[in-house]
């Protein structure tokens, strides 16, 4: 599969869920155009580093532009829905200012779901975590999300750094990103006793 690409660090997407963006850069205004032409779709995937054709990551999410408002200036405002995450084969060498490559696309496991047990332990640590950091959360809401869109929705606005949201996004199966997820707020969850923020200390 042909994709053109959005890449940004730290904007991750999944299957199933929604991604808001702002376009305003002129490439990306360029890559949306083209896309609302064909088949509504953009690959979303971090870069390794945050500069100009920078490495990419090797897995990314395909985004169906679901919801656009084109604004006057030639800025847009999107949502994105998650429909596959994917595997990168190959950069292409093209003409076009946006990025586009080479992909083939991930089954992912079907009917996935997470023992009481796996669940319980999730939110017992979630309380913890967002307790330490000073999250407001409506656990009540929490508790009525099927497992997916529980773990996955938390994967993808979580507050870690590019590698762990990448490992996050790689994970094989929701089990695996589950128990990645309650390593990494053990593991970025502890305060910096003088500043209050999250540290790897």
């Amino acid at each position: 599969m042909r994709l053109s690409i959005f890449p940004l660090t730290g904007a991750l997407l999944y299957p199933g869920l929604q991604l808001p963006l702002h376009i305003f850069e002129p490439r990306y205004r360029a890559m949306v155009t083209d896309a609302l032409a064909r088949d509504r779709r953009i690959g979303m995937i971090q870069p390794q580093r945050p500069e100009d054709d920078a490495p990419l990551f090797t897995v990314g999410c395909v985004g169906k532009i679901a919801d656009v408002e084109a604004l006057e200036d030639g800025r847009f405002n999107l949502v994105l829905e998650g429909e596959s995450r994917f595997r990168l084969l190959r950069e292409l060498d093209v003409i076009t200012p946006f990025r586009q490559v080479e992909v083939e696309l991930l089954e992912e496991p079907p009917f996935q779901a997470l023992s009481p047990i796996e669940r319980a332990g999730f939110e017992r640590e979630a309380r913890r975590f967002a307790e330490a950091q000073g999250y407001r959360v409506d656990w009540e809401a929490v508790t009525t999300l099927d497992d997916c869109s529980l773990i996955d929705g938390v994967s993808q606005i979580a507050p870690f750094d590019a590698a762990a949201k990448q490992a996050l996004l790689e994970a094989p199966n929701l089990a695996a990103r589950c128990e990645l997820l309650v390593q990494l707020m053990q593991f970025f969850g502890r305060r910096d006793s003088d500043e209050g923020r999250v540290t790897l200390q």
